[in-house]
């Protein structure tokens, strides 16, 4: 049985990972977790799971919830996530937290010997040199969640990745795939929220609406696979069935197919090496698809994933900058305080004026990160 922590419990990978978890009890022991504001659902999943601890937010929250659950430790903020994160006895952390708010309690977990999934883009995206580094000196392994990552991983499994020429994300396009740049102007959020695939977070969805999830996963897969962004590219398929592929020198490509389906990944990072019988889980049946349709990807119409590509080369603190100034700009957008089409300004403006810090080192991503959002709202202001 492995013992599971998880972080980001209440948010849409974390729902769907305690769903595996309850679905395979004589597999799974869920130990401890954290989440936000939604007290209801941290109230629902410790009365079925009964975990050692559970993070909330704020402190008022959990003091409440410890007279609730006397036999469960209640701890809040920052340090109850790294509390959570590094919870003794557990075998794998699930990271499905939204943000680099994510980053301390991975170093946490990797310093404790407990095995990453790692769901948490923006922790690679910001300080992967760090993370991977951190990974190497404890020899503890990063499973990817992500359905593009969790791909290239199986397709890359037994294989030599020095034959490796190109690592192929494949892209649905997200929302506005079907409009132009001009039809962008007056997009609403509602309408940047309707994923036509996925079912995911919203800021998830915003960012496949702009891209920039994948430019994000592009940065990701170059720290995970140790592959140069010259190798690495980009594919729009719509119908989100290959969810991505590794081609070799002999000109052989290995593809991972199925249908849309995040508890797939999830379930693999959470059995790897093995496998088990996914619950109600709809079989992919190509028949019934028929076509599959593939396009490259025009970094004009998504420049977003073009910025994401420019930073990730860049290097340094590149990276933390322009994901740094996309949460910011995203929230602003969901909270109806800038258009749709301003997000990749914000992104833009602020890598043309950051001054890049090639020092791999915490101090610089995480000052990076906090001058970065102080300049992002006063930019807005």
């Amino acid at each position: 049985m492995k013992k599971i922590s998880l972080l980001g419990a209440t948010g849409s990978i974390g729902i769907q990972t305690i769903d595996i978890i309850g679905s395979n009890p004589e597999k799974f022991k869920l130990v401890s977790f954290s989440a936000g504001l939604n007290i209801d659902k941290v109230r629902e999943i410790a009365s079925a799971f009964l975990p050692d601890t559970v993070s909330v937010m704020k402190l008022e929250d959990a003091q409440k919830l410890q007279t609730e659950f006397p036999a469960i430790r209640f701890v809040h903020g920052e340090e109850g996530l790294v509390e959570v994160a590094g919870h003794t006895g557990a075998d794998i952390l699930v990271n499905a937290v939204i943000g680099s708010v994510g980053l301390k309690p991975t170093l946490e977990a990797i310093r404790a010997g407990i095995t990453i999934a790692i769901a948490n883009k923006e922790t690679l995206v910001a300080a992967g040199d760090v993370v991977m580094s951190e990974a190497r000196k404890f020899n503890v392994p990063i499973l990817p969640v992500d359905s593009e990552h969790s791909a290239l991983f199986q397709a890359l499994n037994g294989e030599n990745p020095k034959r490796v020429t190109r690592l192929i994300l494949t892209a649905s396009g997200g929302s506005f795939r079907d409009l132009t740049r001009d039809e962008l102007s007056n997009v609403t959020l509602a309408q940047a929220l309707a994923h036509p695939n996925w079912s995911m977070g919203n800021k998830l969805t915003i960012d496949s609406a702009t891209m920039m999830n994948k430019g994000l996963e592009v940065i990701e897969a170059h720290h995970l696979f140790a592959m140069p962004y010259e190798k690495i590219d980009c594919l729009l398929h719509k119908e989100s069935i290959i969810h991505s592929m590794v081609e070799f020198e002999d000109t052989s490509v290995m593809a991972q197919l199925g249908s849309p389906d995040m508890r797939v990944p999830i379930q693999y990072a959470l059995t790897y090496p093995d496998r088990i019988p996914m619950q109600n889980a709809k079989p992919l049946r190509l028949e019934e698809i028929g076509k599959l349709h593939f396009e490259k990807m025009d970094l004009l119409r998504f420049k977003a994933l073009g910025l994401a590509y420019a930073a990730g080369k860049e290097g340094g603190t590149m990276p933390a900058a322009m994901n740094a100034a996309n949460e910011v700009a995203v929230a602003l957008f969901m909270k109806g305080r800038i258009p749709f089409v301003q997000i990749e300004e914000i992104i833009e403006r602020v890598m043309d004026t950051h001054r890049t810090n090639s020092a791999l080192e915490l101090e610089a991503v995480l000052e990076t990160d906090s001058l970065t959002r102080k300049i992002v709202y006063a930019m807005i202001e």
